[in-house]
């Protein structure tokens, strides 16, 4: 779930006032949204939606590039080792190198994401 706080909005005390509104969209809002766009049944769209995340999900764990052009790009990224502390004794550890994946969004979904309304 994810939360936008507002700081602008003040209280009558002076005091600030936090305003939040829940802006994501789980699997089955998704598959719904599928299903009315396209026309298919909610059965389908989610057939469709788990072929996808699975198609998407073994290319990356080839290390291969998807791309949908005009979406955007799913790669896998190295991360190096790295230090770290651990937060409660301070004390100083070390942080595995590991695989990551990235998305670099397309022109279109970057357009209808800035797109002014």
């Amino acid at each position: 779930m994810t939360f936008i706080f507002d700081f602008s909005k003040r209280e009558k005390r002076g005091g600030l006032k936090t305003l939040y509104k829940e802006v994501s969209m789980n699997k089955a809002e998704l598959v719904s949204k599928m299903a009315e766009i396209s026309g298919m049944t909610k059965a389908s769209a989610e057939k469709a939606l788990n072929a996808f995340i699975e198609a998407v999900g073994e290319a990356l764990g080839k290390g291969e590039k998807v791309t949908l052009v005009g979406f955007g790009t799913f790669m896998v990224t190295k991360r190096a080792a790295r230090k770290g502390r651990n937060p409660r004794t301070g004390e100083e550890i070390k942080i595995p190198a590991r695989k990551i994946v990235k998305f670099k969004p397309g022109s279109n979904l970057e357009s209808i994401v800035n797109k002014k309304k």
